[in-house]
């Protein structure tokens, strides 16, 4: 009994503030949906039932999670080495034109050049992050400003790209030939959009559940990310961690581009991801830097975005109210954290100056 009260008590102590933050959004967010003249109860039912309410639903919620899922997973490992990897967004960019480059231009069966592709993917969006990897190394950068920058250096890019030398050969619009059809990972169902790639990000999160908590360079990475001198001072290269976790969280943020690239839309475009590498920030704080919680994360914020427009259309609430709910949690997540960490300091006896 005392062992199943303690494993009790840890698993509140894990799940409560994701918990906290997730129903402080929900009562903001219906309190903004009746000072707007809504019903809240019916904003949500309809946004339930877009979500859920059909396997066809079922089907949209996983491949609205399957970018957030990498993306996010990508961000739990640098953040769980103490890297603030805030260029997920570009790495995901730089993942989708290695895809839409060689997936339009190479012919080759399936068996060897769709994992072919997809490593390029993963290698483009881990060489991106390796630019804020030596920055910061080489010259003490800080990553969250490289990263950032990285972002819109990655923007502009797939904007010159399909406008230039990968636009598509008709060059009616700004977008990349189609990949061919060898190339394209193939859906779970005929009838339903659910691919291969919410397979394989599934398989990534048990991976990297086992590299943090089952390896010994996952534990360097955590011990250099809760205190990089002890690391240092205990034999832990840290230095060497924090490449090592921001090169690898770009390699998945890229890969999830290359999935979204041959698995849904087939090309590249402008506007091309409506923001799921900063979303997978949000992803990595509510499931609590834990790849096990991040697929819950993921799996509710894919929930939300499949099921807006259900909302805009039986409820007339506008989907913008899904970025509320998301930016909610994140300023609910901080305040709960930062409530018990004031909590946790002043409880602490003053040190005695004898």
């Amino acid at each position: 009994m005392g062992n199943l009260a303690s494993r009790l008590r840890r698993v509140a102590r894990l799940l409560g503030p994701s918990l906290l933050s997730l129903l402080v959004a929900l009562v903001a967010s219906g309190i903004v949906v009746a000072l707007a003249g809504g019903n809240p109860a019916r904003a949500f039912l309809a946004l339930m039932q877009g979500a859920f309410g059909s396997a066809d639903s079922l089907s949209e919620v996983g491949v609205k999670t399957c970018p957030l899922l990498f993306t996010g997973i990508a961000m739990v490992i640098a953040f769980r080495a103490g890297v603030w990897n805030i260029g997920g967004e570009g790495q995901l960019l730089l993942g989708a034109i290695a895809m839409a480059w060689l997936g339009s231009r190479l012919a080759l069966p399936d068996w060897l050049g769709l994992p072919l592709v997809l490593a390029a993917a993963a290698m483009a969006g881990g060489g991106w992050a390796a630019l804020a990897a030596v920055l910061k190394r080489q010259r003490a950068v800080s990553e969250v400003i490289s990263t950032i920058m990285l972002n819109f250096v990655a923007l502009q890019l797939v904007s010159y790209l399909v406008h230039g030398p990968l636009m598509e050969a008709a060059g009616q619009y700004p977008q990349t030939d189609a990949v061919s059809a060898a190339l394209r990972l193939p859906r779970l169902f005929a009838t339903h959009r659910l691919h291969l790639g919410f397979l394989i990000a599934l398989g990534v999160a048990a991976l990297a559940q086992v590299l943090l908590f089952r390896t010994v360079l996952g534990y360097q990475m955590r011990a250099a990310g809760l205190n990089p001198v002890a690391a240092r001072l205990a034999g832990i290269p840290a230095e060497r961690c924090a490449f090592l976790a921001l090169v690898l969280s770009g390699a998945l943020a890229g890969l999830a581009g290359g999935v979204e690239v041959s698995a849904v839309t087939y090309r590249l475009y402008e506007q091309f991801s409506p923001g799921w590498g900063f979303t997978a920030i949000a992803v990595a704080l509510l499931g609590r830097l834990n790849p096990g919680g991040a697929v819950v994360a993921a799996l509710f914020f894919g929930a939300l975005d499949a099921g807006s427009f259900s909302m805009q259309r039986a409820a007339g609430i506008s989907s913008v109210l899904v970025s509320i709910i998301q930016a909610t949690v994140i300023f609910a997540l901080v305040a709960v954290e930062g409530g018990a960490w004031l909590a946790t300091t002043r409880a602490r006896p003053e040190p005695s100056v004898l």
